[in-house]
């Protein structure tokens, strides 16, 4: 064998999106409120093998917008990745999964989901940029409290935004 067939690979085989929920609970009657909403979001990463060195990676958005309390809308989108990965040493793969493959679908979820909220009729919401290396790491610290008997079991991170970011 030679040098380069152990050499360290990743590969993005494809992004696409996996699912994607709108629900508006209170329109029309919503779209006649003057106040601007306020906006809740929350990201969840999860990975998966699917093969000998293939991977699934997805991120999942919700962003939940409500005027009062009522809901305006509440959009649901899971971004998937797959991903060919081979020769890279296991304590990697972990944080590659984890930080790596997220960052590059996370780009896609936003304009999935600002998409979404400008078909629902609102004005555009674009997501935050998230640091998936500290998400990553927040995980890492929850997961070590819990494995001593003590934290939640909430890996979500949650953002709110008291009104939407409009561009």
């Amino acid at each position: 064998m030679s040098d380069q067939n152990n050499q360290p690979f990743f590969n993005i085989q494809r992004v696409y999106l996996k699912d994607a929920s709108l629900e508006q609970p209170n329109s029309p009657g919503i779209f006649l409120e003057t106040e601007m909403p306020s906006v809740e979001v929350e990201v969840d990463v999860k990975a998966e093998q699917l093969a000998e060195g293939v991977y699934e990676g997805v991120v999942t958005g919700t962003v939940t917008a409500k005027i009062k309390d009522k809901v305006a809308f509440l959009i649901e989108a899971k971004q998937a990745g797959i991903f060919d990965i081979r020769n890279i040493p296991t304590e990697q793969l972990d944080p590659l999964l984890g930080i790596a493959c997220p960052t590059i679908i996370f780009p896609y979820l936003r304009a999935n989901i600002a998409d979404l909220v400008t078909r629902a009729g609102f004005p555009p919401i674009h997501l935050s940029e998230i640091n998936f290396q500290a998400l990553y790491e927040q995980r890492l610290a929850q997961f070590a409290a819990q494995a001593n008997g003590a934290g939640s079991n909430d890996s979500d991170i949650v953002l709110a935004d008291s009104a939407p970011t409009q561009h």
